[in-house]
């Protein structure tokens, strides 16, 4: 069993050597500029290497690209096995990426959410706290303007506690 990192080195040579020979090597009018590899995946034991690829195009130049590939298959593996130097050289499946389809689905989503702030946004220019503009309670003040007895109570509950404190320190 091969080492994750041998693997890794081994399917970014992969990933390489099959796109040069695409743009380079391959005559197939299929397999045009339009072609792109993505990413490739190699299993533990080097046996078989999955290539991802994306084709810019509608759905029949995409099925053109796939069989153009499969027919290409023992070519690009030859390839392949040149540049690695690999006792054995890994069987490769092309498999198309999902990675353009899920970015377009991910924009559209993205597009209904900015709809529906902006929608939102619209809604709520006008509108008012359901509350007091702030919510967070405070500690309880006076708010009648003529109750001024209050802090006359207060002051003398200080001085009370000033004595408290003068008779304890006699008790002692």
């Amino acid at each position: 069993m091969a080492d994750n990192a041998r693997a890794k080195r081994l399917a970014d040579l992969i990933r390489e050597v099959v796109a040069k020979k695409l743009q380079r090597g391959i005559k197939d009018p299929r397999l045009g500029s339009h072609v792109t590899i993505t990413d490739t995946r190699v299993t533990g034991d080097l046996r078989e290497a999955t290539v991802f690829y994306t084709v810019y195009g509608d759905d029949e130049q995409r099925a053109e690209a796939a069989a153009g590939l499969e027919s290409a298959k023992g070519v690009l593996r030859s390839a392949v096995g040149a540049a690695a130097g690999v006792k054995f050289t890994p069987s490769l499946t092309f498999v198309a990426d999902a990675l353009p389809d899920t970015a377009k689905t991910i924009e559209d989503l993205l597009d209904k959410a900015r709809a529906k702030d902006a929608e939102v946004r619209e809604v709520s220019a006008g509108a008012a706290f359901a509350g007091d503009a702030d919510p967070y309670k405070k500690p309880e003040e006076d708010d009648e303007p003529g109750d001024e007895d209050d802090e006359d109570d207060e002051d003398a509950e200080d001085d009370g506690s000033d004595d408290d404190e003068k008779d304890g320190d006699a008790a002692k």
